[in-house]
């Protein structure tokens, strides 16, 4: 299981509370200003979580109603197709309670997975760079960064009905220099504020030139 991120328990860090307002953690954060406690795996010294995202737990719904699904399935979709289907032979019992077995596995094997991936996806910002984790599976993600100093340009969008009453939508970080990457937040909770956020910190850095 990779690390992404975890309690930090040496040193601490001073933070300006007139700049950003505190957010305490839970399991389910999806948004968070300005964390307590978070450290992510390739965190510098003296580096400052200032922003920490994931998904929108929206993103959730569509995969939520699908492991509903499945898992009634077996018990009132099945019974009532059998009785509209007629089989030349006649599947015996054990057969059937290990494909039910089967399909309960596999269902849940895909709620788990959904949930991981929901989980360990996050996007980090710090008061020097930006980091965007993707978890693909278990023993595979991605880890891209931008530094602030190579930022040039930040916008988001949020369009529909769903979007707005959520106030979900996706943030476009434009950098500088062909070799790296743009980082995309997407469908991530109230992205005028992690616009907001970045730009406070790009006007900080500015200022300390």
């Amino acid at each position: 299981m990779p690390t992404v991120f975890e309690e930090k328990k040496k040193g601490k860090i001073l933070r300006d509370p007139s700049v950003f307002e505190r957010t305490i953690m839970t399991p389910l954060t999806s948004f968070a200003l300005s964390p307590e406690g978070v450290r992510f795996e390739t965190q510098e010294d003296e580096e400052e979580v200032v922003l920490f995202l994931r998904q929108h737990l929206v993103v959730l719904l569509g995969p939520l109603l699908l492991v509903v699904f499945l898992a009634l399935a077996p018990v009132s979709f099945f019974p009532l197709l059998s009785r509209f289907l007629v089989l030349p032979i006649t599947i015996p019992v054990n057969y059937i309670i290990v494909g039910t077995a089967f399909w309960y596995i596999v269902t849940f094997g895909f709620a788990l997975m959904s949930f991981l991936r929901w989980f360990f996806n996050i996007y980090v910002v710090t008061n020097r760079r930006i980091v965007d984790i993707d978890f693909v599976h278990l023993l595979y993600k991605e880890f891209s960064e931008a530094r602030l100093d190579k930022i040039q340009d930040i916008t988001y969008k949020s369009s529909g009905i769903f979007s707005v009453f959520f106030d979900f939508g996706d943030a476009y970080v434009q950098t500088a220099g062909g070799n790296i990457p743009n980082i995309e937040f997407l469908t991530v909770p109230h992205p005028a504020k992690v616009v907001k956020a970045i730009s406070e910190l790009l006007e900080k850095q500015k200022s300390s030139l």
